[in-house]
């Protein structure tokens, strides 16, 4: 039987704030175990929730981002359930009116560019964490717990998809896309190993071709694109051979063990019933007028989905190209940077650059953009150079990946032009050179220029190559082929 994956996201994004939601706690990370707890926190008799600003205009940032509808009126509920990190015995969330209702997200799958729509976009508090280590024992020796109140209160977006994506590669794509999109607009700084954006997959499999839904199970606090797929990978295995071996799939939320690559039930899963939402009678609607949407819009970057359209039009740039150039802020800013140098004309040049040798350098050394120890001041006299005819795109490879070299090792970073004088890696543009050069290839390889002569295409491109090697890459491809062409009629 073929099966089908249906998968949607729900991503925690933690507001970029001074303080918490609901209180003027510092969310800074990284302080001593309830040192950033205040008593609205800790949820001590009398205290009275006052809403954070900052949160909100990050919020309607987002929401116009995505194209989203911003509730007017929005609403904060009490989310009603037990666990030893949750104070207040309920958690402030918001679920009959979010701030955020709708919008959608262009991700890129390989070459495929694909919408994922989203469902809602809606405030809350975090929780605290439990801690479990060895330094926790009770009087007699016996294991023991404890709790962590520094995040609770820490202001979280929960951005909610519609379950359109069937794979794990489309679920990654678009959790990158996201986190490149809440950086870009600067309210998230997209710190995943502090917690700052993690990813809860909800994963279900069925017959292809059957309309309804097959029973889903929720993987929780994925934070890493690398454990997003591979949980996703883990459970869709599971779950189709829990079926085929006749057994049923159960509602519950689980856990992915990163040393074990699979993941393990935590509890039964609940439905929204079983919270028993109802409004917070300590904080009023949130009234969100088109004077203040007006203000965030103008405080607003350049969004990726513009920059895209300019691009194209300005540039002659493919959808790929501009697609993966605005990928993230720091992608983008390397590309400005670079025509900030060498000008309009070589664009297409220095999206070439970016989408070839720097994003595979990048993915080789597993850094993001923003961590590239190469920036455009670096890369833009490659582009020259190429331009200008004094070396090839073979040799700018070459010469990339010196670069690279020296600025992951942390030794001085070599000029462009220091490492064309010192290898001898000057382009041999000079006819009577790469005529010599030429004879002598074509003397070598006469099979080759009876085949070409007899209609073999393929035979020119040897013998192309033949003359690259003979002039260790140095020969200007353009007049290769030209001259080679007059010579062989």
């Amino acid at each position: 039987m073929q099966w089908e994956i249906v998968i949607g996201l729900e991503s925690h994004v933690q507001l970029r704030t001074q303080s918490k939601i609901f209180s003027g706690a510092s969310i800074r990370f990284g302080a001593g175990p309830n040192t950033q707890a205040c008593p609205v926190d800790l949820a001590l008799p009398g205290v009275l929730p006052v809403l954070n600003r900052q949160a909100v205009e990050h919020a309607i940032r987002f929401g116009l981002a995505v194209g989203a509808k911003i509730s007017p009126a929005s609403i904060f509920a009490r989310k009603n359930y037990f666990y030893p990190d949750l104070p207040k015995g309920y958690q402030i969330s918001q679920f009959e009116i979010p701030v955020v209702v709708g919008g959608h997200l262009e991700i890129l799958v390989g070459d495929e560019i694909k919408v994922i729509e989203l469902t809602r976009a809606h405030m809350e508090e975090d929780a605290g964490k439990s801690v479990h280590e060895e330094d926790f024992t009770g009087p007699h020796g016996e294991a023991s717990s404890g709790i962590d109140l520094n995040r609770a209160g820490t202001p979280l977006l929960e951005i909610v998809t519609e379950p359109v994506m069937r794979s794990a590669a489309q679920a990654v794509a678009y959790a990158k896309a996201l986190h490149g999109l809440v950086v870009w607009l600067g309210v998230c700084d997209g710190n995943m190993q502090e917690g700052s954006f993690r990813c809860d997959a909800n994963v279900s499999v069925r017959p292809l071709g059957q309309e309804e839904f097959g029973t889903r199970c929720e993987i929780k606090n994925l934070n890493s694109f690398r454990f997003l797929e591979e949980a996703i990978q883990y459970e869709v295995r599971r779950q189709i051979e829990l079926i085929e071996d006749g057994g049923t799939v159960v509602q519950e939320t689980r856990l992915y063990d990163p040393d074990r690559q699979e993941t393990r039930s935590m509890r039964s899963k609940e439905d929204a019933n079983d919270y028993r939402y109802f409004p917070d009678p300590d904080l009023l609607p949130v009234v969100i007028d088109d004077a203040w949407i007006a203000k965030v819009r103008s405080d607003m970057p350049a969004l990726p989905a513009q920059l895209r359209e300019q691009w194209q039009a300005e540039f002659g740039l493919s959808a790929y190209d501009v697609q993966l150039l605005t990928q993230d802020r720091a992608t983008a800013k390397v590309f400005e940077d670079l025509l900030e140098i060498v000008g309009k004309p070589l664009a297409k040049a220095a999206a070439n650059l970016i989408a070839g040798e720097f994003a595979s350098a990048l993915n080789r050394a597993n850094l993001s953009a923003v961590e590239a120890p190469l920036q455009a001041e670096h890369l833009a006299p490659l582009l020259t150079r190429i331009a200008d005819g004094t070396i090839s795109n073979k040799i700018a490879k070459d010469i990339f990946a010196t670069l690279w070299e020296e600025a992951l090792s942390g030794k001085p970073i070599s000029t462009v032009d220091h490492i064309i004088d010192t290898q001898g890696l000057k382009q041999i543009s000079d006819s009577c050179e790469l005529e010599a050069i030429i004879d002598k290839v074509l003397a070598a390889n006469a099979k080759s220029v009876e085949e070409f002569r007899a209609g073999k295409e393929k035979a020119f491109n040897a013998l192309v190559g033949q003359i690259m090697k003979a002039s260790q890459g140095k020969a200007n491809p353009g007049q290769v082929n030209e001259l080679l062409r007059k010579k062989l009629g």
